[in-house]
């Protein structure tokens, strides 16, 4: 390939794209052998992965710069074609798993595909066509929104990201004015992300029901691959969480109280665990990029290699900037076997976490994209992809001082600290969204209540030191994956558990540990979330003890560590 930056974007041929799909399903149904349904699958594999690498090319270029009205049309028009696929897939899919060739295909590619080829017959139809349009375009708005959101700070001009660097300022009235601009950017607008929300719930709702699901809960289930759990599960994992682990974290803000030398901890506070400061990398984004290329290299030859090609091919996109898309992600260009970092490096530790959760995606992706040759199994569920990147994380800490000089080890103790104190947030939001879509017909305030109710019972310590708008319940709002992908956030928790697995294992053999999460990358998505947990040696997080067992040693570390 060569570099992103030179890449020319060429509008994928969509009808192209549904002739190639009824070609392969004719192929299939008509097949009288496995190894014609194998060549009609393996073709058509082939086929999607240029198409959606050049989607790929306009999403990534549309975040980056969500005020570029070429890729913003472009993205619309997109999102229209790709909704307009789901009968062509779903007729294909269908042929595939109704095909009496079905038994062979599933012996050499493993039952997983035919799972995830079930799962997808079940929740793809083309009654969701205009749905999943009106869908694409509300996410966009969002996005569109959020990314324009913007505020004149001490002569600066800061988006969301921005305002985050100065709540970790040591100087506490720069914090508090740092957060009440921040609150102010998303209550000035709440009330379009309100009427987007409202939009999007009833939508959802209505495209579980037109498929015969009772809500959009258990359709999301589904259509989330989560085929070894159900919300019962949850609701016994977030139980162990809040019984075992917030009250560690109540401990944290108190001792954090007295080494402040507060009254209170406030929420923006929070962030700041060091009265002279947290700590902050040390380097430009240059330079930081090459001082991780210097710990990838050490680390093992296969990330040396991986990151390498990282550099070269200029695969990041990561520093924070009016107009960008908010968040960061890893996604992937299939046909080039690339991984892409995108993010918003604003000048804290979390730009240093970037380079290692997101590398560690687009590490496993760049291992798989190699080693599986069916796309649908490169990549495995949310579940197992943050075990890939919590953990890359947790292998990098002896390279610190590279980032931090001689605050490396402030910097692991408030990584450590931030890991484990942001799980009781996560299965906040978890319940929340439970909440959201079994309750569909909330007002907006009745929302903001239903937050601040869960608020308290998992992170009880939180005060918004009187703002109106946070103190009602707002804060809900910032957090994008409940707008843009329902559901989607437990699992980091779930991961962290994991994550915390290998951390325990690495103090004890790091070579061990090393080789497991190796070979756990390496599996990609070629098994179910149960199973690949048993080929990486991790328990399961619903195993009764496993939170425990999990999080004790990084407890007694904190505790050491952070007094």
């Amino acid at each position: 390939m060569q570099d992103f930056r030179e890449i020319a974007y060429q509008r994928p041929d969509m009808d192209a794209m549904a002739e190639a799909y009824r070609s392969a399903t004719e192929k299939v149904k008509t097949a009288d052998s496995y190894a014609a349904v194998r060549e009609a699958f393996l073709s058509l594999d082939a086929i999607r992965r240029e198409t959606y690498t050049m989607v790929t090319v306009a999403s990534v270029r549309n975040s980056v710069d969500t005020g570029d009205a070429f890729y913003e049309a472009e993205m619309e028009y997109l999102h229209k074609r790709m909704a307009e696929l789901i009968p062509v897939d779903k007729a294909y899919v269908e042929a595939l798993c109704d095909s009496p060739f079905r038994a062979e295909m599933e012996k050499e590619f493993g039952s997983q595909l035919l799972a995830l080829l079930d799962a997808s017959r079940r929740t793809g139809d083309e009654r969701l066509v205009e749905d999943n349009i009106r869908e694409s375009r509300l996410t966009q708005e969002y996005q569109r929104v959020t990314a324009k959101a913007t505020t004149d700070f001490r002569g600066e001009k800061c988006n969301f990201y921005g305002l985050l660097g100065h709540m970790e300022s040591p100087d506490r009235a720069e914090r508090r004015e740092a957060f009440a601009a921040w609150a102010g950017l998303y209550e000035a607008i709440s009330p379009q992300l309100d009427e987007e929300y409202d939009a999007l719930i009833q939508l959802r709702d209505g495209m579980a029901r037109k498929l015969g699901f009772a809500d959009y809960t258990h359709f999301a289930y589904l259509n989330r691959r989560r085929f070894d759990y159900t919300p019962e599960d949850v609701k016994v994992f977030r139980d162990q969480v809040k019984k075992l682990i917030t009250p560690e974290v109540m401990r944290i803000r108190e001792v954090q109280r007295q080494k402040l030398q507060l009254d209170k901890v406030y929420y923006y506070d929070e962030a700041l665990l060091f009265p002279e400061g947290n700590a902050n990398p040390i380097g430009t984004e240059p330079e930081l990029v090459a001082k991780a290329q210097r710990m990838y290299r050490e680390m093992s030859p296969e990330t040396g290699e991986f990151f390498d090609f990282m550099v070269q091919y200029h695969l990041f996109d990561l520093t924070s900037r009016p107009g960008k898309r908010m968040g960061g992600y890893m996604t992937r260009f299939p046909a080039w076997k690339a991984p892409f970092i995108f993010s918003n490096f604003n000048g804290t530790s979390a730009d240093v976490d970037v380079l290692t959760h997101e590398a560690g995606h687009a590490f496993q992706g760049y291992l798989a994209m190699r080693s599986i040759p069916v796309g649908m199994l490169q990549g495995s569920t949310s579940e197992i992809n943050e075990v890939h990147s919590m953990s890359m994380e947790h292998f990098a800490y002896p390279w610190m001082p590279l980032f931090f000089g001689d605050s490396a080890d402030k910097y692991r103790a408030q990584h450590l600290i931030g890991a484990l104190a942001v799980i009781p947030y996560m299965t906040c939001v978890d319940e929340f969204q439970h909440a959201m879509y079994e309750n569909i017909h909330l007002t907006p305030k009745e929302r903001r209540q239903v937050w601040r109710a869960l608020e308290k019972e998992y992170m009880p310590w939180r005060d918004y030191d009187g703002n109106a708008f946070l103190e009602e319940g707002g804060f809900w709002m910032q957090k994008q994956h409940i707008f843009l992908y329902p559901f989607y956030y437990i699992e980091y928790a779930l991961a962290q558990m994991c994550a915390f697995q290998y951390y325990g294992r690495m103090k004890e053999d790091r070579k061990a540990a090393w080789e497991d999460y190796l070979h756990l990358c390496r599996c990609g998505g070629t098994k179910g979330y149960l199973d690949l947990l048993r080929e990486g040696k991790l328990l399961s997080p619903f195993a009764e003890g496993t939170v425990e067992k999990s999080v004790r040693h990084v407890v007694e570390e904190i505790q050491a560590m952070y007094r």
